[in-house]
């Protein structure tokens, strides 16, 4: 499932399918579980303070239950592959909407502290698949002609769905009028923040039934037929189809299925190009981009911005995250990768500085002082707007190219985990380290932007216009 697939016979590039809409309609549909993705992990940026509140916890047990979902995020990353091979795309699409729509459901209902983490673990056990099931469904149902543009889909899909939870956050909270424990339907407006994401768990599991199969699951398990019959659909019956199926086929036979053995080498266990894709990750998470969704809400009420500015704050931010990530899908191709993550550690450490400098005078009745909050304020969308056009984008892009085919799956299995494991040491110490010294957390965060910028000039390699074969 993770293999990539090889160049398409001459002529097959420009093939055109006949129904374009309905292509564009089978990868928005895929890339649902990217808007759920995005969803969730920035939904309980508007319930964290509820939770403290009504569990009444400190900040290194909050942390635990806001990052615990990283656990499930790993545990279903590392397993959809499996699953979905055995399975099918579809089915685990399935399987990870059910899931997301069980833990909005528990998440909003909680009977206590320790099942609200069960069903955060949930709920990321169905990030985690649906991070690896929407790329690779889509990548192998595309025509190959638009696969990179609705490959992009999936990014795309991400960070609209952390700006509409931030939205809908935003207007929970004031119909509970300003009070994240205020009473809504019922229920607490931090639970029906949780609970709300049933409505796009729901559509994401009825549009699973209205999407094809892929092609590349069908042949597997002896469907040619059907499989033929797809690739007619959404390639375009002009295509060579029988010449599509065997060359699936002949590329599904001579794949080289890539083990955590095949990365071990070198001076340092892994071999080099492994502990670049390492470092791509982990610099993406240190430089505390998961803050901005996680906790903005929390870090603006705590330097005295009013609950209700503060979410809405969040989703302005949240606009910035979706215009970067727009101006990434533009330039990645027509710049580079390395000049894009450049500009943008430039562009964060400028941010991340500003933000250190002004977070580090004493509050005035509770807030910063005027120019200070106004200071902080535009530098955290600075540094939002810089990561979504760089980082954000490239690592994902990079990731995908960089190493040599008979490596790529595990390598890229490793880096995505190394990604997870960061975000989760930022998200669980991110309380405590604010409670100690808000100021010296921006610090440290612009530093680990500052010293990314010599690791992609010495380390990093442009792989803009190279052919997957090109890379080893």
């Amino acid at each position: 499932m993770t293999s990539t697939p090889q160049a398409p016979p001459s002529g097959v590039r420009t093939a055109q399918p006949e129904h374009l809409g309905h292509v564009i309609f089978i990868a928005a549909a895929a890339a649902m579980g990217g808007f759920l993705f995005g969803y969730d992990s920035s939904v309980i940026n508007g319930a964290v303070e509820a939770i403290r509140d009504r569990y009444d916890i400190g900040s290194a047990a909050l942390a635990q239950v806001i990052a615990v979902a990283l656990i499930g995020c790993a545990v279903g990353a590392a397993t959809a592959g499996r699953i979905a091979d055995r399975i099918g795309r579809i089915r685990c699409m399935q399987i990870a909407a059910v899931l997301f729509t069980v833990s909005a459901v528990g998440s909003a209902l909680p009977f206590s502290l320790y099942d609200l983490a069960f069903w955060r673990v949930v709920g990321g056990f169905a990030i985690g698949m649906a991070s690896v099931i929407g790329p690779a469904y889509i990548a192998e149902v595309a025509p190959p002609a638009y696969r990179g543009r609705l490959g992009s889909f999936q990014q795309a899909a991400i960070v609209v769905g952390i700006a509409v939870s931030q939205l809908v956050n935003w207007g929970i909270l004031n119909a509970a009028d300003g009070d994240q424990r205020g009473e809504l339907l019922g229920l607490e407006a931090w639970q029906l923040m949780l609970g709300v994401m049933v409505v796009p768990a729901v559509l994401y599991g009825l549009l699973s039934f209205a999407i094809p199969e892929s092609p590349r699951y069908l042949l597997s398990v002896g469907k040619r037929e059907r499989a033929r019959a797809i690739l007619a659909e959404v390639e375009g019956r002009e295509t060579d189809l029988d010449g599509r199926v065997a060359e699936i086929e002949q590329a599904m036979k001579s794949e080289h299925k890539s083990s955590f053995r095949d990365l071990l080498g070198g001076s340092f266990f892994f071999k080099p190009i492994v502990w670049i894709g390492i470092g791509l990750s982990v610099f993406q998470q240190f430089v505390g981009i998961n803050v901005a969704f996680y906790y903005s809400s929390t870090l603006w009420q705590s330097v005295g911005v009013d609950p209700a500015d503060s979410f809405f704050y969040s989703f302005t931010t949240s606009i910035i995250n979706i215009v970067g990530t727009v101006i990434a899908m533009i330039f990645v191709d027509r710049i580079g990768r390395r000049p894009l993550a450049i500009i943008g550690s430039v562009g964060m450490v400028i941010g991340l500085a500003l933000e250190a400098w002004a977070f580090s005078f004493d509050l005035v009745d509770g807030r910063l002082p005027e120019t200070q909050g106004w200071v902080a304020l535009i530098a955290a969308h600075v540094f939002v707007l810089f990561f979504a056009l760089s980082w954000g984008v490239v690592v994902w892009v990079m990731l995908g190219e960089m190493f040599p085919n008979r490596i790529r799956a595990a390598a890229l299995g490793v880096a995505a985990a190394a990604q997870w494991i960061a975000n989760w040491a930022i998200t669980a110490s991110f309380p405590s380290l604010a409670e100690w010294n808000l100021s010296a957390t921006y610090v440290i965060y612009t530093v680990c932007a500052a010293f990314s910028i010599p690791f992609v000039l010495k380390f990093v390699k442009e792989t803009k216009g190279k052919s997957l074969e090109e890379m080893g």
